[in-house]
């Protein structure tokens, strides 16, 4: 009998407890989970855009498409993810890059917020944080997105990984047509295989006629700058010089020397950029010499003139207009901003060209290398926006001719370029800092990460 009790007492505790559950409403369900960071990835590296469930209406399943296919077509490793706006944020970045494995460029558009990180072997992390700053008004995802692709593709290196274009196991292919397509290649590939190398021979000839070209112009600024070390006749133990003047006076005499050897040993275009890159770094030092000699003010840091790097480093940006261009302001020296402000022509470097003596902005895309030595840091499309060098670079052929262009060449971590499997194995400081960690200055930071990342910190 008293079992009997304590199993109705028990049943009537339970309906009691049912039916307070019952009367209180219904349980809230957890969050649904957000999608894991390696689902993403391994989205990712099947094609170069993902768009998250939760942020569908962020940018519609055709607009992602077209966007993937204008990656592939680049053939450059951009990887893009739409998330919503809730997502958890904290080592985003990072995380994404090791679960992905693969070297490459990183754009997130998440809610209304945007931000971007790279390995330095594709694009430096200034010119990321430009490109990530330029694109922060443009709205909707679809335009945000597509401007930030464009202009990445111009001037980043590498080429997209071999898994987007691996879509074996997915198509289900019958055996027979598979041995059909083996024969194909047999009887096909001795012809393939002899167009690939007729193209790469071209290929290799005209980046010789193009490094033959710049080998004039770079022999003209190596020679002028060793005539500008000769006219300083500066002389290290010579009355009132100090340690810092004959700093300066070394750093300039390695410059000079680095210069030379550089383009002694250059074999295609783009290794004359760190040719042109030593040669800045050398004015600069030399103008800083000067500056302490004289007693005056030290020089501020700035690129050289726009107009010809031969005239030194620029003391000012002045409004011009290129000849069927639109206005932008240019770094100038001070002979040139007095030329300007009289209403006269700047004194402009001109070199050989197909079409004979041309400014360098209107003489082909092998002076791309060259200029970018002067002007790194992500600033040159910016300066040649609307000209014929301008238009090149754009064109998602010419970073694989040429190289960026930019004057930032980075540099491998662990000797892993854009769009090779590197796993785990990258530097964590290309990708630090919380999401919207690049101090754009819009307010709209997460604050998540802290401040890390070398460039990153801060918030937006």
């Amino acid at each position: 009998m008293k079992g009997v009790l304590r199993t109705r007492g028990l049943a009537a505790l339970l309906s009691v407890m049912a039916l307070t559950v019952l009367t209180a409403g219904p349980v809230a369900a957890p969050a649904a989970a957000a999608t894991r960071v390696s689902a993403i990835a391994a989205a990712l590296r099947e094609r170069p855009v993902y768009v998250d469930p939760a942020a569908a209406g962020q940018l519609s399943a055709a607009d992602a498409d077209a966007l993937a296919a204008r990656i592939e077509k680049a053939d450059k490793p951009v990887f893009v993810a739409v998330l919503p706006a809730g997502y958890p944020t904290a080592n985003l970045f990072t995380d994404l890059r090791t679960a992905t494995g693969v070297t490459g460029l990183y754009a997130i558009r998440l809610g209304d917020r945007f931000d971007a990180r790279a390995d330095s072997a594709v694009l430096p992390r200034t010119s990321v944080r430009n490109l990530v700053t330029s694109v922060q008004g443009d709205g909707d995802a679809k335009t945000q997105l597509g401007d930030f692709t464009d202009r990445a593709l111009a001037g980043m290196r590498g080429s997209a990984p071999a898994s987007w274009g691996d879509r074996s196991g997915t198509t289900g292919v019958p055996g027979a047509a598979l041995i059909g397509l083996g024969a194909l290649v047999v009887v096909g590939g001795a012809g393939a295989y002899a167009l690939v190398r007729r193209d790469r021979r071209r290929t290799d000839q005209r980046r010789r006629a193009d490094l033959e070209r710049l080998r004039v112009v770079v022999d003209e600024d190596i020679t002028a700058f060793g005539e500008e070390l000769d006219r300083l006749d500066f002389h290290p133990a010579e009355a009132g010089a100090d340690d810092a003047m004959r700093a300066d006076y070394e750093r300039a005499l390695d410059a000079y020397e680095q210069a030379k050897s550089l383009m002694a040993a250059a074999y295609v275009p783009q290794d004359v950029r760190g040719v042109t890159e030593a040669l800045e770094d050398g004015r600069f030092s030399l103008a800083t010499l000067a500056a302490r000699r004289a007693h005056q003010p030290l020089p501020e840091r700035r690129p050289p003139c726009f107009f010809d790097p031969r005239h030194g480093p620029s003391v000012a940006d002045a409004r011009w207009t290129p000849s069927g261009g639109a206005p932008r302001e240019v770094p100038v020296c001070a002979a040139d901003r007095t030329r300007l402000a009289d209403g006269r022509d700047p004194v402009i470097r001109e070199v050989d060209s197909a079409w004979g003596r041309r400014p360098y902005w209107e003489a082909g895309p092998a002076y791309g290398p060259w200029a970018g030595g002067y002007f790194g840091g992500g600033m040159l499309p910016g300066l040649l926006v609307g000209t014929m060098l301008g238009g090149m670079m754009s064109g998602p052929g010419y970073a694989h001719d040429y190289g960026a262009g930019y004057g930032d060449t980075g540099g491998g971590f662990g000797g892993f370029g854009g769009g090779d499997v590197s796993g785990s194995n990258f530097d964590p400081g290309d990708f630090g800092g919380g999401f919207g960690g690049g101090g754009f200055g819009d307010g709209g930071g997460f604050g998540d990460g802290g401040g890390g990342g070398g460039d990153f910190g801060g918030g937006f």
